[in-house]
């Protein structure tokens, strides 16, 4: 925001017009309540139009080759939380899941939508699932099935095993939803549930993907846990008459909850939900069992139904109008329920809080914020630059992070593309991990010292070959600061001037324990002369004028707000406004 701007004038004007606001009211109250009533009215009028056209029997979409009998369903939940140790806490509370057969796409109901035929405004239902929103970020054109089939195929599974599957989620109601674990269940060419796949998210913007194949070599089940919440659902429905539920067992590795490490092992018990032959009424009934790396039974997470699923297709207009007055608020306070119990824990448990860990390299980072976005692009030429630099035959395979779109881009150096002989070309994946690290990369100015603290302590990215970051980023003296512009003379000096390396990212394990930075008696100062970083030298020689621009005005920004903001940009932009706020109060 530079002073002078529209936002300032439009700053002044706010204030002053807060200043004679008793003149303005009476100026325009005579006018102003009409308008409000008619503005009332209009709105309540399209909330009844849009509330009768939902409720009415809206036709079902589907695709011609949709063949699997399942349909998309409504399940009425409850989940159980019990932790067993190392304190006992319990809870449970009402939960709404959505079902759809994945391949379907249309609006089933006037209660369920997915797909392109739901795409328009007039054909969405109030609980809508969007394939950008699952799996791998992004992408949604292709449709739930074809991510799917994307992720099979990375992990190493043939699509054609599973032709069937059915998602169960927490779908969005009006824009909105919060979404920590959904359930995919897939079928073999028997319609009989032979895998499940958790897709699990946390509070911080991460998430991971688990493939649970069946399997009778599983080493750890749930048998019988004995769930001691005093809350367990009602609801006696009809015994399963299916096989055996799924039980898989592996290592935790993704962190959750800051009361737990990302240690331990989970359990799973997962009963098909359309047994038998996809044909089922739908029941919900899945156990998630987590246990200490020590082997104690920490805590026994559990949803099921409390209810039959309902078939929207087949609800009058008075059941969905009951159906969405009893549940349309639970997808609101699934957030605050956790951030409530979270304090119980905390303040009343007393238990120890596990600082977040970056996510390894199985887990999806957090989606990166707009600064962040900029510096990726900026950073994607840069490393296209060494690569295009490299004397070696070297092939980088670069995954970026955060990003809509996070497809492989791979970048050939010219010895590599001249040589005839690929097998003698050197292969390298470059993973960025969090897109904290774009941020991070531009406080160093050294390349090779960046890439390998980031690599090795502070872990924000992964190399499959470290040993051939010195053939990509070569040690060579620092750029010249050579410019016709004297403003991008003196903000690379104030950049250069203000440049410090970025701290460790190391934090206490729990809240119990003292940082290792606190215990440390001397400061640790760095004595080099930090010099124009290679990526500026790039910048200022290789970038246009707007580039250029965009580039200082991020790499300051994040500076400044080091020193004036603890390194939050958000934080930093709202002392902008305040004391923007206040030198517009200041002159009127």
């Amino acid at each position: 925001m530079a002073l002078g701007s529209t936002g300032d004038a439009v700053l002044l004007a706010g204030c002053a017009l807060w200043k004679k606001r008793n003149l303005l009211l009476g100026l325009i109250d005579p006018v102003l309540e009409p308008v409000v009533k008619t503005i009332v009215l209009a709105v309540v009028s399209l909330l009844v139009f849009r509330l009768a056209r939902l409720l009415g029997k809206s036709r079902e979409v589907k695709i011609p080759q949709w063949v699997s009998p399942a349909k998309p369903m409504l399940f009425p939940c409850q989940t159980t939380h019990t932790r067993l140790f190392p304190k006992k806490h319990s809870f449970a509370y009402s939960y709404l899941m959505v079902g759809i057969p994945v391949g379907w796409e249309g609006v089933a109901g006037g209660m369920i939508s997915t797909g392109n035929a739901s795409s328009s405004k007039s054909r969405k239902g109030w609980y809508q699932i969007d394939a950008a929103d699952y799996l791998e970020r992004g992408n949604g054109h292709i449709g739930l099935r074809g991510k799917l089939d994307s992720y099979l195929e990375s992990q190493g599974v043939g699509p054609s095993q599973y032709p069937y599957a059915y998602l169960v989620t927490a779908a969005k109601f009006l824009g909105y939803h919060f979404n920590p674990v959904s359930f995919w269940y897939l079928y073999s060419t028997e319609k009989d549930m032979t895998a499940v796949i958790l897709e699990v998210n946390n509070t911080f913007d991460e998430r991971r993907m688990y493939f649970l194949p069946s399997s009778e070599s599983s080493i750890k089940a749930l048998d019988d846990v004995e769930v001691t919440s005093s809350n367990m659902p009602a609801w006696n429905g009809p015994k399963k008459t299916s096989p055996k539920p799924l039980r898989r067992a592996w290592p935790k590795d993704f962190h959750v909850s800051p009361f737990n490490s990302r240690k331990g092992d989970y359990s799973l018990v997962s009963h098909d939900p359309l047994a038998p032959s996809m044909e089922g009424n739908g029941s919900i009934d899945s156990t998630i069992n987590l246990s200490s790396s020590k082997e104690h039974t920490k805590l026994v997470a559990r949803i099921i139904s409390e209810g039959p699923a309902l078939d929207p297709g087949t609800m009058s207009a008075w059941q969905k109008l009951k159906f969405l007055s009893a549940w349309w608020w639970v997808g609101f306070v699934t957030f605050p329920r956790i951030v409530k119990e979270a304090g119980a824990l905390f303040f009343k448990r007393k238990l120890h809080v596990w600082y977040r860990p970056e996510p390894l390299k199985q887990s999806m980072g957090r989606r990166a914020d707009e600064t962040e976005r900029q510096l990726e692009t900026l950073f994607r030429r840069y490393l296209r630059y060494m690569v295009d630099q490299c004397p070696a035959a070297l092939v980088v395979h670069y995954v970026p992070s955060g990003l809509s779109d996070t497809s492989t881009e791979t970048m050939t150096s010219p010895a590599a593309k001249s040589n005839s002989d690929l097998v003698s070309s050197e292969e390298m994946e470059f993973n960025v991990l969090t897109p904290a690290f774009y941020s991070r990369f531009i406080h160093y100015a050294h390349d090779l010292e960046a890439v390998f603290c980031e690599l090795n302590e502070s872990r924000t990215i992964w190399v499959s070959r470290p040993e051939l970051l010195p053939k990509l980023v070569l040690k060579k003296p620092p750029p010249p600061l050579h410019t016709s512009s004297y403003l991008d003379y003196g903000y690379f000096k104030l950049i250069q001037r203000l440049r410090q390396r970025p701290e460790r990212i190391e934090r206490p394990m729990t809240s119990s324990q003292p940082s290792s930075e606190a215990s440390d008696t001397h400061t640790k100062v760095d004595i080099r002369d930090f010099r124009l970083a290679s990526m500026d030298g790039y910048v200022l020689a290789h970038e246009d004028g707007k580039s250029r621009q965009l580039y200082r005005s991020l790499v300051l920004k994040l500076f400044v707000a080091n020193g004036l903001a603890m390194g939050s940009v958000e934080l930093l932009w709202l002392e902008q406004l305040f004391v923007r706020v206040l030198l517009a109060w200041l002159l009127i």
